[in-house]
């Protein structure tokens, strides 16, 4: 078991490869934002380009800082692999790394290669930017970026869009949208990119992602309609075109976040839109992390309005820990979030759940329980007074399988509990407080 545990801690340190768990955000250790999401050997892998706080001498104070991309992968939409750095602005031979400004990124598979398209500013100062595409055999890399930038098309966000017949595209922003097939080789154009028409005509638009369903294109993208970006969608039956507006697919955020970045994906029989917000970084929104939540179609094809959630996606195995403040559901009164340690620098400690009044209650969805049997509660929590929660199944009225007694005092403590009644299988968890007395609980786990 030493000989293996070397092995891992060697593996961590050469390949970077680490595991987070998460619900929404994703990635709870760094900031993330326009992630593509894309289907590669039987798991989800999301390209997100990566903010960094500005500080002297690396990126412009008050502003969008990106110098590398991560790629991100899972097979349960829970617990994600970060396979660290891909590809850095210092290492491409045509990129001027003191902009900072690698934008929104994709990947796509074809001809037995991973091709990773990513826009940046150039040294050449007669471009505007350009698209660079960097290579590998498989979906973390290694990635080889080519040595000059795409010729004949700039532009921030690029979209590879591959249909049913072979052809590829590109679709680019750049004030307005464009796309331009590609030759077979992936990495020259096959036309001149042309601007797609019918779109609103005020406001900025960026980040197109384009996909297909039962014969409707779908084209995708942020636009600021009044003062922030909201996710909107155009379909053609063509994926050149004429489009037609359709509708939004996401509002914008009440937080006034500036932007938002998507794409849609299909894994295992469910849609889901993949796409930022500001959680980690509530007073800045220019670090941002990114989310991912279900997506459903109407009987005619259209896009049903995905409302952002905490709780996210995927199932939550019951013996890890379980961030109940990323709630389903809660209480209308006495249960509030808050950071863990308010401090900017160590909000990735993430969030508490507040409750502060007798049968306030948070609910968590879609908790794994198995076919274990499991005989103990954890929960880290404290109370400055003492109180009592209980654990629940299913919702705030369902059968209580637990009573954890916090005991007074001003620290953390992780204080264990029996349970009885519990059943196997998937679950919704509900803990509430059985008096007045407030108490703050970071986890919940089982054993």
């Amino acid at each position: 078991m030493k000989r293996n545990a070397m092995a891992v801690v060697f593996l961590l340190l050469v390949f970077g490869v680490k595991d987070i768990f998460a619900q929404n955000p994703l990635i709870m250790d760094q900031f993330t934002a326009d992630p593509t999401a894309r289907v590669f050997e039987g798991k989800i892998y999301v390209y997100p380009s990566h903010d960094i706080p500005a500080r002297p001498g690396k990126g412009r104070a008050g502003w969008f800082v990106m110098e590398d991309y991560h790629v991100f992968s899972s097979e349960n939409l829970t617990d994600w692999t970060d396979h660290g750095v891909i590809v850095s602005q210092n290492k491409v031979d045509w990129v001027d790394s003191t902009m900072f400004n690698m934008w929104a990124p994709d990947c796509i598979y074809r001809n037995g290669k991973y091709y990773f398209y990513f826009p940046a500013g150039a040294k050449d100062k007669t471009r505007r930017g350009g698209i660079g595409v960097a290579i590998a055999d498989k979906p973390y890399g290694p990635f080889i970026p080519e040595s000059k930038p795409m010729d004949g098309i700039g532009g921030i966000d690029p979209n590879i869009f591959i249909d049913k017949d072979g052809q590829a595209y590109i679709i680019v922003a750049m004030g307005r949208i464009s796309i331009a097939k590609l030759k077979d080789n992936m990495l020259e154009l096959a036309d001149k990119p042309v601007v797609i028409e019918n779109l609103p005509t005020v406001g900025l638009k960026e980040g197109p992602f384009l996909f297909e369903r039962n014969g409707i294109y779908y084209l995708t993208y942020p636009h600021v309609e009044n003062k922030t970006e909201r996710l909107e969608y155009a379909t053609s039956n063509n994926p050149m075109g004429p489009y037609k507006f359709t509708g939004v697919i996401m509002d914008e955020f009440p937080s006034g976040c500036w932007t938002n970045h998507q794409s849609i994906v299909e894994y295992k029989g469910q849609w889901y839109l993949f796409y930022h917000h500001n959680d980690l970084s509530p007073n800045f929104d220019k670090n941002r992390s990114i989310r991912a939540d279900s997506l459903f179609f109407n009987s005619d094809g259209t896009i049903k309005k995905v409302i952002p959630t905490l709780r996210g996606v995927g199932i939550t195995d019951a013996s890890k820990k379980i961030q109940i403040d990323r709630y389903s559901l809660k209480s209308n009164s006495g249960a509030t979030i808050d950071f863990v340690n308010p401090d900017t620098l160590k909000r990735w400690e993430g969030w508490k759940t507040i409750l502060s009044s007798s049968d306030a209650w948070v609910q968590y969805n879609s908790v794994d329980f198995g076919s274990k049997k499991f005989t103990t509660v954890n929960v880290n929590a404290f109370s400055k007074s003492g109180s009592i929660l209980q654990v629940k199944l299913e919702n705030a009225n369902g059968p209580i399988v637990a009573q954890i007694e916090i005991p007074a005092g001003n620290d953390w403590k992780n204080i264990k509990a029996p349970v009885s009644m519990l059943k196997q299988g998937i679950h919704n968890l509900v803990v509430s407080l059985k008096d007045n007395k407030p108490v703050e609980i970071d986890w919940i786990s089982f054993e």
